[in-house]
């Protein structure tokens, strides 16, 4: 509980079985979390036996995808406050009162894990996914108008239960891109939000999509073009602005090649090389 509103927590799971029991204790322990909500998205063998030893709630969504899993989480959490973060062991749980601390200004609380202080030692947070996220991010503040945003990767985050009644109709993608979608439905319909640093910490085992650099380049294409469709469907971009963005739609156009994507696997490769240096 924290000013007196029920704080729920959503864990979406797929491959998070060897650290999703510690994840679920070490969230409980901040002593504001009154209910922890896992969705069991297929995930692997024996999750299900780590979660039952825990106070959590399981539910289980078959439609695979981590949007699917996230919004299966917001229909079954009964929090007045939600928190989405991932059981990985890459969220800390002691960001959840820095998160409920803004919630009193704002209707939806964003997380960044770009802040290079907070960035743990043997975290999957390269030169290109870091800048990655934030080139990706500035695009969405210049297209929209935004304030700051400087990643649009971090799961952690916080909606009030009124401002999620407003965004929720809006909700289609099933998959990796879907936290982006959230973020574009809460700045077009006027939804007050603000976005802070939290702590990135190493993951227990491997992601599926970040830890491939070709599936990570693939997922960065998809919420450029995401953004640019937002824009160009809500409103037709005054020209200067469009001149402006025309080298991304070249990059993307190009990237979008076979020959264009393996290009930018081998920018990837050799970022990845020299940041770990």
């Amino acid at each position: 509980m924290w000013d007196g509103k029920r704080i729920s927590v959503i864990f979406p799971t797929y491959n998070e079985k060897d650290s999703i029991r510690a994840a679920i204790e070490e969230f409980f322990s901040t002593g504001v979390v009154d209910e922890i909500v896992v969705v069991n998205n297929n995930a692997a063998p024996g999750t299900h036996e780590e979660v039952a030893k825990t106070a959590a709630r399981e539910v289980f969504e078959p439609r695979q995808g981590y949007g699917a899993a996230i919004q299966r989480g917001l229909r079954e959490a009964t929090g007045d406050y939600l928190i989405v973060a991932e059981p990985d062991g890459t969220f800390d749980g002691r960001d959840v009162r820095k998160l409920l601390a803004y919630a009193e200004d704002f209707d939806v609380v964003f997380g960044t894990r770009t802040t290079t202080s907070l960035i743990g030692e043997g975290a999957n947070m390269g030169l290109f996914l870091k800048w990655g996220n934030w080139a990706v991010a500035k695009l969405l503040e210049f297209l929209f108008d935004t304030t700051h945003f400087s990643d649009v990767g971090c799961t952690m985050r916080l909606i009030k239960r009124e401002a999620l009644a407003k965004i929720a109709d809006g909700f289609t993608v099933d998959g990796s891109h879907f936290g982006l979608e959230m973020m574009l439905l809460v700045v077009s319909r006027g939804v007050r939000y603000i976005e802070i640093p939290v702590h990135y910490r190493a993951r227990v085992g491997k992601s599926s999509v970040t830890g491939d650099p070709l599936k990570a380049v693939g997922l960065g294409l998809r919420m450029i073009l995401f953004i640019l469709a937002w824009r160009l469907r809500l409103a037709r971009p005054p020209s200067a602005r469009l001149a402006a963005i025309a080298p991304v739609i070249i990059l993307v156009a190009l990237a979008l090649s076979l020959e264009g994507t393996r290009w930018i696997g081998g920018l990837v490769r050799r970022f990845n090389h020299r940041g770990a240096r």
